[in-house]
């Protein structure tokens, strides 16, 4: 008898302190945890992971405390339903962490869309534009940023992504800075204005005098021959290789704009034939004075001159005149004559390629 009540105490005992196995869910939660953390909770839904891992601590502890109660006493139904609604939760989370990254993944495609506009339109400047050296290699830099910015997005390294684009303006920032002083010219109405006027002043003297005129637009790289106040002859030209900035000293590689005439005709040249032009011309040096004063030119610089309509082909850069191809350059040679008016301005349109461009900075 005492050896029978013995062993039904150790049973007891044995059974009573025993383990049991841990509900499914268990498992289950701890698999997703890992998921939840894997897929960035930290990041997407901060609040809602944070809730998720207190929760499921709490029923870490309650499964404990379960656990300590003899295998009879042991009632796992509420432990199992807190880890079913553990579940749930975290399977609302892992869809909530998905939508935030799509709407990530969103944002940067809209933000990589909009920039290669940006960037499309200033290196459209760029091209159009001898100026634009610099501009370019900090456009070139902004789209090998670009690339790495879509690659990332590829991969779902949204927040490497988000700060990659972060960057992208500073370049597309320092080209538009770079291209601002020849830019904001071919936008100021003001500007145009002033050109425009040159111009209809030079036609009508062609259409009083009766004779002919030459008008050179550079935004449209065109020089057009005037005869009796109408167009006669259109041809296309080069320019400087800093041909869209208004000449100012020697050595500037720019191409003047202003009201000349011609000087001299050149019928042997470095570069087949040439026109002569009065550059400098009165307003050029009261220009010039201006700038020596404020201190934007060197003491040591001059004005420079010898700026001419000149052959060799009107794809080669000059320093500073206007080339046009060498039969055309002959043509133009024959029919106009010393005191021929030369018109230089940069645009003439209020709405040309420049402004235009410019809106979609």
């Amino acid at each position: 008898m005492i050896k029978t009540v013995f062993l039904l105490v150790c049973l007891i005992i044995l059974y009573g302190c025993k383990t049991a196995p841990a509900p499914p869910e268990v498992r289950e939660t701890e698999l997703q945890e890992h998921d939840i953390w894997r897929a960035g909770a930290e990041i997407y839904a901060p609040e809602e992971y944070k809730n998720y891992k207190t929760a499921l601590r709490n029923s870490k502890d309650h499964l404990i405390e379960i656990n300590k109660k003899f295998v009879w006493f042991r009632n796992y139904e509420p432990a199992q339903k807190e880890f079913r609604d553990i579940l749930t939760n975290g399977s609302e989370l892992l869809k909530k962490i998905e939508e935030q990254k799509q709407i990530k993944s969103a944002a940067i495609i809209s933000q990589i869309a909009f920039f290669q506009s940006r960037i499309e339109t200033l290196k459209k400047l760029t091209s159009f534009i001898n100026e634009g050296r610099l501009s370019r290699r900090q456009l070139t830099t902004a789209e090998l940023l670009l690339s790495e910015v879509q690659r990332l997005n590829e991969r779902g390294q949204y927040i490497d992504a988000e700060k990659k684009l972060k960057l992208i303006p500073v370049y597309t920032a320092s080209a538009t800075e770079a291209m601002a002083p020849v830019l904001n010219r071919y936008a100021d109405r003001s500007q145009i204005a002033k050109w425009r006027t040159w111009v209809n002043e030079t036609i009508e003297a062609s259409r009083e005098k009766g004779i002919y005129s030459i008008f050179v637009s550079k935004i449209d790289r065109k020089l057009i021959l005037y005869k009796n106040g109408s167009p006669y002859k259109t041809y296309s030209i080069g320019l400087g290789k800093n041909g869209f900035h208004d000449k100012l000293h020697a050595g500037d590689l720019a191409t003047p704009e202003g009201k000349y005439q011609i000087i001299k005709k050149q019928p042997r040249s470095r570069y087949y034939k040439a026109l002569l032009i009065n550059y400098p011309n009165e307003d050029d040096r009261r220009q010039f004075a201006r700038a020596k004063k404020s201190g934007l030119i060197s003491a040591s610089i001059g004005i420079g001159g010898l700026i001419e309509i000149h052959g060799g082909g009107k794809e080669g850069m000059t320093y500073g005149c206007i080339a046009m191809e060498n039969n055309q350059l002959n043509e133009l040679y024959n029919l106009v004559d010393v005191g021929t008016p030369v018109t230089i301005v940069g645009a003439i349109d209020y709405e040309n390629i420049i402004s235009s461009a410019m809106k979609d900075l």
